[in-house]
């Protein structure tokens, strides 16, 4: 951070102080105060990061944030420097999982709005990261939640019952745990674009819901505050993407905590506990009694807010858009 920090007081032309910030997994950031009583926040990539699939890649990364700066729900891009940047210090309040369970209109709002901005610059398949982090834990002999990989039939059944209808793809954040949503007066800002990439929007929701630990009615009224309407369907479709979540994101903890030891013992995080509770709560759905309903719901009805009869050589895909 030493030489982000010296560039930074260069392009300020003043004197610079700065405070770290803690509570990140990954990348290192920090409070700048400049003498004229601005205020910036520094974030600086660390390359080891996507080198161990826990990101994307950095340039990725950067040009994914840039084009959530323009929606206004990203924080703005003051100054870019190789490997870290420089953004708009957002004073507000970072939310907690009871602050999003709470706020499902508001979230919804600020994922319609990023959703809406400028495609990203690469594409994002929780299916696909679940493929790769599974061959990392396989390479470095890691350990893996006990009877993960009994699961992986599961995963792929929801991988095909999502596949028969598939909604367009929209530039999602993907990583939407309470620490990334920033409620600023009215708005929710969304910051940290580590997994960014163009997705299937229901698993943002999905993802919201998993960690917040939305229970399945609140993960219905935040399916309805996003699509506008009350289609069975569509919660079902997040609700399969809420068990995906749990599922893929208990392996990221499992690498992180096998690859990056150094970060993860700085962070005083218990990584192995956490991958336990998330694969924990992907069982509870896998076994729960309602789970081959929400396969046979996405699976076998129409597509989510399309006509009935659709004619002959329409694309479901590019009929389904989520309000804006």
């Amino acid at each position: 951070m030493p030489d982000a920090l010296a560039d930074v007081r260069k392009w300020a032309g003043q004197p610079v102080t700065e405070t770290p910030i803690k509570g990140g997994f990954s990348h290192r950031i920090a409070r700048l105060d400049a003498a004229d009583g601005q205020r910036w926040l520094l974030r600086v990539l660390d390359p080891r990061v996507a080198e161990a699939g826990l990101g994307i890649p950095l340039d990725q990364e950067i040009a994914n944030t840039l084009r959530a700066a323009e929606t206004g729900v990203g924080p703005r891009v003051l100054h870019r420097m190789p490997g870290a940047l420089l953004l708009e210090y957002l004073d507000g309040l970072t939310l907690s999982a009871h602050d999003v369970r709470t706020l499902p209109g508001s979230i919804a709002a600020a994922c319609r709005r990023l959703h809406s901005g400028p495609r990203f610059v690469n594409d994002f398949s929780i299916f696909r990261k679940l493929d790769e982090f599974l061959a990392i834990c396989h390479t470095h002999e890691l350990r893996t939640p006990d009877g993960f990989e009994d699961r992986l039939p599961a995963a792929a059944e929801i991988e095909r019952a999502l596949a028969a209808d598939p909604l367009p793809s929209v530039p999602c954040h993907n990583d939407l745990l309470p620490a990334n949503l920033i409620r600023c007066g009215m708005e929710i800002r969304i910051v940290d674009y580590q997994l960014s990439g163009n997705n299937d929007p229901a698993f943002e929701l999905g993802d919201i819901a998993a960690e917040a630990d939305y229970d399945p009615d609140l993960t219905g009224r935040l399916t309805r505050a996003y699509f506008g309407e009350s289609d069975p369907r569509l919660i079902s479709r997040v609700r399969l993407n809420l068990i995906m979540s749990n599922l893929t994101w208990s392996l990221w903890f499992a690498v992180h905590h096998g690859l990056l030891g150094e970060q993860a013992a700085a962070a005083d995080f218990d990584y192995d506990a956490e991958a336990a509770d998330k694969f924990a709560r992907a069982v509870r759905d896998l076994d729960g009694s309602g789970f081959g309903r929400l396969v046979d719901d996405v699976r076998g009805g129409r597509t989510p807010g399309a006509p009935d009869s659709p004619p002959r050589g329409d694309s479901p895909a590019s009929r389904v858009r989520p309000p804006m």
